[in-house]
């Protein structure tokens, strides 16, 4: 009997999916494994709880694992990539493949297939495929460099558009709310919070200008609104090189998406699908966001 072993190792969590050659045995979560994302310790800590709490569901000991797929983002970064690779290795038997979180999500919307897939969690990025079977990405360069419209850009996005909107004399309640949420006696305390280092982790105010956009709040709604016209623009970057090398693409590919923001955030995923139609007027949407483990399972069992 063969075993299987695929990890979705996102910025904020980490999913784990144990199979056979023909079914999945179980699924685990626990905080992310990344070590852009986590010290040395809670990413090891992570790790061996989950692949504990595996063995102890499924029965099966990690020294029976043929091969193991990980879906990362920053899986260009030695940082990453050596630390998953040394640990992984030191209590998982088999093989093991490191490929992009964008991959993963895109094999499991269009397995095999062409298509485009949009992520956007914690980051972003976007991967496309044609009917040659080369795959096309955009964006996926990290927090300082790229993730637009995901969930770090849109919280460190909330605080800069916050403090524009002191000079601009525009009414927000993105700054109190986040000093609330970070325990904060004053707006100054939120500066010197905001430009520590290490980085605060801006993700994790997303949902409260999700909610400042429920309520009305025009800035917090411009943010979720540019949110989903720069995936947009990310997305159209490969549904413009997929078809210019492949003239065999008829219709244009669909567009599936994945990760946490545009999974829950309706206003990001609606100004994503609005300003793709602008241009291409009949492109299909799968809306049923993909489950990235599943691709990455995919891969460990069919990767030699």
């Amino acid at each position: 009997m063969a075993y299987f072993l695929a990890v979705d190792a996102g910025g904020t969590k980490a999913e784990f999916l144990l199979a056979e050659e023909d079914r999945e045995l179980a699924r685990v979560t626990c905080g992310t494994v990344k070590r852009l994302n986590a010290t040395e310790d809670q990413a090891e800590h992570n790790l061996d709880d989950a692949l504990a709490r595996l063995s102890k569901e499924t029965g099966v000991p990690m020294n029976q694992i043929a091969r193991t797929c990980i879906g990362t983002s920053g899986n260009t970064v030695p940082l990453v990539t050596n630390w998953l690779r040394e640990n992984f290795a030191a209590r998982v038997s088999g093989s093991l493949l490191i490929a992009g979180d964008v991959q993963i999500a895109l094999e499991a919307a269009f397995p095999g297939g062409p298509g485009v897939l949009v992520l956007s969690g914690t980051g972003s990025n976007v991967a496309g495929r044609g009917t040659d079977g080369k795959i096309v990405t955009a964006g996926g360069w990290g927090p300082m460099l790229a993730d637009q419209g995901a969930g770090y850009w849109i919280g460190l996005e909330a605080l800069r558009r916050g403090f524009l909107a002191i000079d601009q004399q525009r009414p927000t309640s993105l700054l109190e709310l986040a000093r609330d949420y970070w325990q904060l006696p004053s707006v100054e305390a939120l500066i010197e919070f905001a430009n520590a280092e290490p980085r605060p982790h801006f993700a994790d105010i997303t949902p409260l200008v999700v909610q400042c956009a429920a309520e009305g709040d025009k800035i917090a709604g411009e943010i979720l609104d540019r949110s989903g016209k720069d995936l947009a623009c990310l997305a159209r970057i490969v549904i413009e090189r997929i078809m210019s090398a492949d003239d065999e693409l008829h219709p244009l590919p669909s567009v599936a998406i994945a990760g946490s923001v545009l999974g829950k955030i309706e206003r990001v995923r609606d100004a994503l699908m609005a300003s793709l139609r602008m241009h291409y007027p009949t492109i299909q949407f799968v809306l049923e966001p993909a489950d990235p483990v599943v691709g990455a399972l995919h891969y460990a069992r069919t990767s030699a």
